[in-house]
């Protein structure tokens, strides 16, 4: 397995003037891909499990089994008869290479046809993992601490903001699509670091992978 740097939350807030597909309206959905990857990873809880059968006089090892899917395709629900979706939907994807592109694609659900694409945007986060390096702890919310400009590589709208808030950073963005008439995406980023990972040195909050506990 890939090394693990971390988790990225994507709040997918809402699409502004996307194309119509459906006559003058469209059923929008977000997929979001992280090219080429292939990292695991289950976010869980165990409830109480109960009357296991000892075979070692009264003291016994319990180990659980678990698999689940990658986290590499995610996507937000439906928001049907609207060319200005609000889904706010909250989406993550495992990290192990910051330069693998963060594909954002939009579609139309069709019922008996092949979902129509909508447009599509990459994510860039290098801005904002430079701006994990550094030390914000003494900052008060809402300090905005970098801004990046759009240009031909980062599929920004207009300027987007790196934010402390309540003691984590995000970064809002405004992206426009490409391959179709018009249409924008507004989205926030925010990192979420794990225990032991490469990307943790500079946590802004910690995921629990598995907590078990054996009760007589």
């Amino acid at each position: 397995m890939e090394d693990l740097i971390g988790l990225l939350k994507i709040r997918i807030r809402r699409g502004i003037n996307l194309v119509a597909r459906d006559t003058r309206t469209s059923d929008s959905y977000v997929v979001i891909t992280r090219a080429q990857q292939a990292c695991p990873i289950l976010s869980l809880s165990l409830s109480l499990g109960r009357h296991f059968t000892s075979l070692n006089l009264g003291l016994f090892d319990l180990r659980c089994l678990i698999s689940g899917e990658e986290f590499r395709k995610v996507k937000t629900g439906v928001v049907r008869n609207t060319c200005n979706p609000e889904w706010n939907d909250e989406l993550t994807l495992s990290i192990t290479d910051p330069n693998i592109p963060i594909l954002l694609r939009v579609y139309d659900k069709d019922t008996f046809t092949s979902d129509d694409k909508m447009g599509d945007v990459e994510i860039d986060i290098k801005p904002y993992l430079e701006c994990m390096k550094k030390e914000f702890q003494n900052l008060p919310t809402g300090t905005v601490v970098d801004r990046v400009q759009p240009n031909s590589e980062n599929c920004l709208g207009n300027e987007s903001c790196i934010i402390w808030s309540n003691g984590k950073l995000v970064q809002d963005m405004s992206l426009r699509l490409r391959n179709v008439e018009r249409g924008e995406v507004e989205i926030q980023i925010e990192w979420l670091a794990l225990p032991g990972s490469k990307g943790s040195r500079h946590e802004v909050r910690f995921i629990p992978l598995l907590i078990g506990q054996c009760l007589p």
